[in-house]
C-alpha cells in the first residue's frame, strides 16, 4: 500500500511563507513591474513658468507645468499654498501640459508636486516651490459687533475697506466669509450696500449659542489688483431668548424669556400722527438718562406737540429716537390709550425692570400699530423684517433676482401669541 507522507501544519506554513517571500521579492525587485519601483527624479523632464532665483511669481498669471521629454507625460499636479489650500488646475489629454484654473493668492508660498511616467510606465516625481508677489492694494474686512454676549436678534456684520460692486467679485468675498454657530444653524449674507454685509440665520439665533465669524480672504484676488487682507476672527455668544412684544391695540407689552411669559406691562405707544413702527426691532443700546427734545425730530419747540424732557431707563431700538422708557407723566394712559410721540412708555418701576432685563440684540416687536413697518437697514437693525426668501436674494451666491425691500410683516396687525 502506498502511503503519501503528510506535511505537518508547521512545515506547511513555513513552505507557504517561503513561497510568499519569494513571490514578493520577484514582484518588487529591479526586474519586477515598473510601478513597484521608487519614483525617479523627473527634474529633466518637466519645465514651468515659475521664475528663478529670488524673483516672485505674478499672482495674476496662471501657473503652468510642461512635459519636456520625448518619452514621458505628466500624470498629476498638486499645488498647495501655505494655508493648505489646493489650486484647481487642468491637465491636457495628452499629458504634456497642466495649468492652474483658479487665481493664485498674493504674498503666498506654494509647493507643487508633479508626477510623471515614462514610456515604460515607470513613475517619476518632482517638487517645486515658489512665492507670489505681495499685493499692492488690500481689501480689509472688519467684523461686528464687538466680542461679547448679545440677544438672539443680533446679526453679524462685515464692513469692507473698499466698495465691491461686481457680482462675481462679491461672490469671491462672500465665499471667503464664514459664520459658524454652536448649536449649528444655517444662515446667509445680505449685501446691504457696496461695503456692508449682514449675516443672519432663517430664525433668530439659538439661546446660549457660540458664534464665530472668520475670513479666508487673505491673499485672494477680489478685483483687478485688489486682494483680500488677513482678518481677525470674531466670537460672540447669545444669552437667553428675550422677546418683548408690544400690542399697540391693547396697550400692553408681553415679555418672554425662552418662550415663557415673565411680565406683562401696561404701555402707551405713538398717538395718531406719531404712530409707533410695526415690526421687529433689536435693542441697540441702553441709556440710563436721555434728554429728549421734539426739535430733534422736526417738531418746533413752540408747537403744541413740542417737548423737552429728561427721560430715564431708556432702551433704544431705532437710530431716529424710538425708545422703550419710563414715562411717569402718562401713567394714567398706560394700558388704555396711545399718547406718545412714537416711543413705548411705561411706569418708572416697569421701565427699570425692562432696562435691567434686556441686553443689546434682544427682540422688541410691535404689532397692531397704525404706523409703517420698520425698515430693514437704515434706522437700526430691522433685518428680521425681510422674509427668509427675500433675505437670500441679497446674497451674491444666490440667483440674479433683485431683493424686494418693500417686504412687510403680514402678522404685524395680528395679536401676538402669549
Amino acid at each position: 500500500m502506498n502511503i503519501t507522507p503528510r506535511l505537518s501544519p508547521v512545515a506547511g506554513c513555513t513552505l507557504l511563507l517561503v513561497a510568499l517571500v519569494a513571490g514578493a521579492t520577484a514582484c518588487g525587485g529591479p526586474d519586477g513591474h515598473p510601478l513597484s519601483a521608487q519614483p525617479y527624479d523627473a527634474a529633466d523632464e518637466i519645465s514651468s513658468n515659475i521664475p528663478g532665483g529670488d524673483e516672485k511669481a505674478d499672482p495674476d498669471k496662471p501657473l503652468e507645468v510642461t512635459a519636456t521629454g520625448d518619452d514621458g507625460r505628466i500624470t498629476d499636479v498638486t499645488a498647495v499654498d501655505g494655508a493648505g489650500h489646493h489650486v484647481a488646475g487642468e491637465l491636457a489629454a495628452d499629458g504634456l501640459r497642466w495649468h492652474s484654473t483658479a487665481p493664485l493668492a498674493a504674498g503666498s508660498r506654494y509647493s507643487v508636486k508633479v508626477s510623471v511616467e515614462d514610456d515604460d510606465g515607470a513613475p517619476g516625481t518632482r517638487t517645486l516651490s515658489f512665492e507670489t508677489a505681495p499685493a499692492k492694494k488690500f481689501l480689509k474686512v472688519t467684523f461686528g459687533p464687538q466680542a461679547g454676549t448679545y440677544g438672539v436678534g443680533e446679526p453679524i456684520t462685515a464692513v469692507l475697506s473698499a466698495p465691491v460692486r461686481n457680482k462675481a467679485s462679491r461672490a469671491v468675498v462672500e465665499r471667503s466669509l464664514k459664520v459658524r454657530s454652536t448649536p449649528s444653524v444655517s444662515g446667509s449674507w445680505y449685501w446691504v450696500d457696496d461695503k456692508t454685509l449682514h449675516y443672519r440665520p432663517q430664525e433668530y439665533w439659538p439661546a446660549r449659542a457660540s458664534i464665530v465669524a472668520t475670513s479666508n480672504l487673505g491673499g485672494v484676488k477680489v478685483t483687478d489688483k485688489l486682494y483680500g487682507a488677513p482678518t481677525k476672527a470674531l466670537k460672540i455668544t447669545t444669552g437667553d431668548r428675550i422677546e418683548a412684544i408690544t400690542d399697540a391695540a391693547t396697550h400692553s407689552m408681553t415679555v418672554k424669556r425662552n418662550g415663557e411669559v415673565i411680565n406683562t406691562i401696561p404701555v402707551t405707544t405713538g398717538r395718531p400722527g406719531f404712530d409707533t413702527r410695526n415690526g421687529v426691532k433689536v435693542v441697540l443700546s441702553k441709556e440710563y438718562s436721555v434728554r429728549m427734545r421734539g426739535e430733534t425730530i422736526g417738531i418746533s419747540a413752540n408747537s403744541d406737540d413740542g417737548y423737552d424732557l429728561q427721560v430715564y431707563y431708556a432702551t433704544r431700538v431705532t437710530w431716529s429716537g424710538e425708545y422703550v422708557h419710563a414715562a411717569p407723566w402718562s401713567t394714567g394712559s398706560q394700558g388704555y390709550e396711545n399718547v406718545s410721540h412714537g416711543c413705548t412708555g411705561m411706569s418708572t418701576s416697569q421701565a427699570e425692570w425692562f432696562y435691567n432685563t434686556v441686553r443689546t440684540g434682544d427682540i422688541v416687536k410691535v404689532v397692531n400699530s397704525a404706523g409703517p413697518t420698520m425698515t430693514p437697514f437704515d434706522n437700526g437693525i430691522g433685518d428680521w423684517n425681510l422674509s427668509w426668501a427675500n433675505w437670500q436674494k441679497g446674497s451674491a451666491l444666490q440667483n440674479n433676482a433683485t431683493p424686494d425691500r418693500s417686504d412687510t410683516i403680514q402678522a404685524a396687525r395680528l395679536r401676538p401669541e402669549v
